[in-house]
């Protein structure tokens, strides 16, 4: 009699097995076709980590989408992909399920100032949005920091290749490249005799940067934000985000609140 429960107990267990691999669903992730840097395996590691503690399986499908990041939203709205990561507006959260947790903790709309070296000079006296008026920034053209800017009538050059900004800039055809705490010091290291940072002020806006799930994937949007939660609560997201971006941060220290040129954002919910 034994044996048979013992039999039994060991089809039932092999059974859940079978069912928990049959049941694991494979999300489509979107994946840019460029270099990947510090922030994006963060990113990469913060989502496995919140399915994980909302004890939800799934496989990843890592799919290559457009680099213009609205094209990448409506690769999610038409379902090309499940999942995908960005800056949050209110055209962004009609498109797809958006996760408010931000992923960035705010950093995201702190911005540091690039220019060329040999310009820094330039920029010396600069304290006001008003004398920001009289240099021209370079930006995506679908980015939401675009439409922020435009919205404090500060002049945009916009570009759709996020390379060629760089470009731009070193040509001297554009001022100045605001870039986020969390990108800057990776996107320094890459061209370190071209570019400095306005030591003496940054700009600021309210914004996030959030997972964005397909609408057809409400069951995932669910996992993820119920993972995303836990993983607050537990401390093991700030653990994370320290083990990525501390020592960036502290590389950004002299930028204190009284630096800040602050930029008010009218597409922006913090609810």
């Amino acid at each position: 009699m034994q044996r048979l429960i013992n039999f039994f107990i060991i089809i039932s267990v092999c059974t859940a097995f079978q069912l928990q691999a049959v049941e694991a669903e494979t999300i489509k992730v979107a994946k840019e076709p460029r270099k990947l840097y510090e922030r994006d395996h963060y990113l990469y590691e913060l989502l496995d980590k919140a399915l994980k503690a909302a004890n939800a399986t799934y496989d990843y499908e890592h799919v290559t989408v457009h680099p213009h990041q609205q094209r990448t939203l409506m690769a999610l709205s038409s379902g090309k992909v499940d999942l995908h990561w960005s800056m949050t507006s209110p055209d962004r959260e009609q498109i797809a399920i958006a996760i408010p947790v931000p992923l960035f903790k705010g950093y995201i709309g702190k911005r540091a100032i690039m220019v060329k070296k040999e310009r820094l000079a330039q920029f010396a006296e600069l304290k006001s949005i008003e004398q920001l008026k009289a240099f021209t920034a370079v930006q995506g053209h679908d980015w939401p920091d675009t439409k922020i800017l435009a919205f404090h009538n500060l002049p945009i050059k916009p570009l759709s290749n996020y390379q060629a900004m760089f470009k731009l800039l070193a040509a001297g055809r554009v001022d100045y490249f605001p870039r986020s705490f969390i990108e800057v010091n990776s996107e320094l290291e890459e061209n370190p005799d071209k570019f400095v940072l306005l030591p003496n002020v940054y700009l600021e806006y309210p914004t996030a940067f959030y997972f964005f799930v397909n609408k057809a994937k409400p069951q995932l949007a669910d996992d993820l934000k119920r993972g995303l939660n836990k993983l607050k609560s537990s401390g093991e997201f700030d653990v994370l985000f320290s083990r990525y971006f501390e020592k960036d941060l502290a590389r950004l220290s002299m930028y204190q609140p009284d630096k800040a040129i602050r930029l008010k954002n009218p597409y922006f919910n913090a609810e």
